[in-house]
């Protein structure tokens, strides 16, 4: 089970709410695409060291297929709060390849099911990955768990435990 702080759904709310704030910011200021990575932690735990260690690799490697792909992160920010860690970055680039390259992270790393990259494009609309993710416990596709709540904030924070021990120790 997780140790950590707990969260209100105000909390979530409002940190929802600075996420789009900075979004819109870095994309009318620069008028390039947007990257906003956070991790995908369900209950009303969102953050632990190893939450945060995850997170941090996470980082890593969103730079490291950027510098390996050539594309300038021309401005970032990086949150640390009881919500959860974010980095949002504004870089130049295509849009669609960097969503390409985002959801390859998420589709092979580690610690992949646990990060959550959206890539917005300089109209603000969220790209869409090209198929489903899978939910953090069964094959089934996430979203369908998730809306029938098959899988009880135990079962899936036990899971992330498991994944965030599995690759950390």
């Amino acid at each position: 089970m997780l140790i950590g702080e707990s969260v209100l759904l105000k909390d979530m709310m409002d940190c929802r709410e600075n996420r789009v704030k900075l979004q819109t910011k870095y994309r009318l200021h620069f008028q390039k695409p947007i990257i906003s990575f956070c991790m995908n932690i369900p209950g009303p735990i969102k953050t632990t060291t190893e939450i945060q260690e995850a997170f941090d690799i996470g980082c890593k490697k969103i730079e490291e297929i950027l510098q390996a792909t050539k594309i300038k992160i021309l401005d970032s920010t990086r949150i640390h709060k009881i919500t959860g860690d974010e980095w949002i970055l504004c870089t130049e680039g295509d849009a669609v390849k960097i969503k390409a390259s985002m959801s390859s992270i998420e589709d092979f790393h580690p610690f992949g099911r646990l990060f959550d990259i959206d890539v917005i494009d300089v109209n603000g609309e969220k790209l869409s990955r090209t198929a489903f993710r899978k939910c953090l416990i069964c094959d089934a596709q996430a979203q369908v768990c998730a809306s029938l709540r098959k899988h009880s904030i135990f079962e899936m924070q036990n899971k992330i435990e498991e994944i965030l021990k599995a690759f950390l120790h």
